[in-house]
């Protein structure tokens, strides 16, 4: 058996040895997970999510409300995600430090501090719903309320943001809705 070059086989260990597994954030010690009621104008639960917000449309981010969050909320992580895509859970928006008193999002651009991630686009943005052809997908809109605020950079990846949120949640709700072309 051959093998590899020594370089190459250090850059390969390198690589693997960077990343992270994927991990689900847990609550906060000593509390307990609360719920959040999340809502939308445009769509209902089970719903199909308007044209607009998909990637036949404009893109534009569904309007979302969000109930009253526990004491001593500090930020909120909103995450969109398609768990139906055919390579596991696909990450449309990672947008957190959402301030403790927004409880709305009409537009993604318009709330003061909150911070876009990287989605799986590879882009710090929402990219909207856009299954493969001739397939209908749920689409996931879900609100974290943490105990803290991260105040980290722009474009952490969901696993970065999954791991900073880790033993800080307090509540979380979401809206799922449909979309297919």
């Amino acid at each position: 058996m051959r093998s590899l070059p020594l370089p190459l086989l250090a850059a390969t260990f390198a690589l693997f040895a960077c990343e992270r597994p994927a991990i689900e954030p847990k609550v906060a010690p000593g509390k307990t997970l609360e719920s959040l009621a999340v809502t939308s104008k445009t769509f209902g639960a089970s719903g199909r999510i308007p044209i607009d917000a998909t990637c036949d449309g404009k893109e534009k981010m569904p309007d979302l409300t969000w109930s009253a969050p526990p004491e001593g909320t500090k930020s909120f992580v909103l995450y969109v995600d398609d768990p139906d895509a055919s390579s596991g859970t696909f990450t449309h928006l990672v947008l957190y430090d959402l301030p403790p008193d927004a409880h709305t999002l009409a537009d993604e651009g318009d709330v003061k501090g909150a911070v876009f991630g990287l989605n799986d686009f590879k882009a710090t943005r929402y990219n909207g719903p856009c299954p493969p052809k001739g397939e209908a997908h749920r689409y996931r809109f879900r609100v974290v309320a943490l105990d803290v605020r991260l105040g980290a950079r722009e474009g952490l990846t969901r696993a970065e943001v999954d791991r900073m949120i880790d033993g800080h949640m307090l509540a979380e709700g979401s809206l799922t809705g449909v979309f297919g072309h």
